[in-house]
């Protein structure tokens, strides 16, 4: 197994349904223009409210992935 270089960028998810939609849809785009990603980390999780119901969840998550060689 050779060594590896990993880098952690930060972005933010967000979805009128739930917290688990606004990641998988943070790491789906994410996927599209990077390569190797390989673990996430929730950073914060926050959302708007309105007339006493949620309507918007914002999760902002790291992402890992591996330099290429």
């Amino acid at each position: 197994m050779s060594d590896h270089v990993y880098k952690k960028v930060e972005l933010i998810g967000s979805s009128q349904t739930s917290v688990t939609e606004a990641i998988e849809t943070a790491i789906m785009r994410a996927s599209k223009t990077m390569r190797h990603l390989e673990w996430f980390e929730v950073d914060q999780i926050r959302g708007h409210v309105r007339d006493g119901a949620v309507e918007h969840y914002q999760v902002v998550i790291k992402v890992g992935f591996r330099i290429d060689d």
